[in-house]
């Protein structure tokens, strides 16, 4: 598997559809793989929520949210503690996390703005999460995606 930058946008595309991909002029050729990113002009990078299939499956801080907080996660608000089902064991204080619903579906991913032991004794309406992206941006910003 490769990651390549196109511009500014950064794909991941394996090894076997990059040797396939060889066969398509460079003009007929719009993007190769999945987006996980781009640059912005001052270089910092954005990571996209068309990532998350693959950072889920190696995520080590996870958060899991009750069923009546998915609803407002995929809306881009934040996570309280009053949404919060689960979080990781080990969970530190700004730790990126990706964020699921109680059947293990992957939501988006954020920022732990509590650690795991900070979790347990705070308020119910304290923030937990800082919202990054969810899939729900797929419907919201589906103009500017690409």
């Amino acid at each position: 598997a490769e990651v390549s930058t196109q511009s500014t946008g950064v794909y991941y595309v394996s090894e076997d559809i990059m040797k396939r991909a060889t066969n398509i002029g460079r003009k007929e050729l719009i993007t190769l793989g999945t987006m996980f990113g781009k640059f912005s002009k001052t270089e910092k990078f954005k990571l996209h929520i068309t990532a998350l299939d693959f950072i889920s499956s190696y995520a080590k801080q996870k958060v899991w949210l009750k069923p009546g907080a998915e609803q407002q996660y995929l809306y881009g608000n934040n996570v309280t503690k009053a949404g919060l089902g689960r979080i990781s064991a080990g969970t530190e204080k700004y730790d990126g996390v990706v964020v699921y619903n109680m059947n293990d579906l992957p939501l988006g991913f954020g920022v732990a703005a509590k650690s795991t032991a900070e979790c347990k004794t705070t308020e119910p309406n304290t923030i937990v999460v800082f919202h990054q992206a969810d899939i729900g941006e797929y419907l919201r910003a589906e103009s500017t995606m690409s």
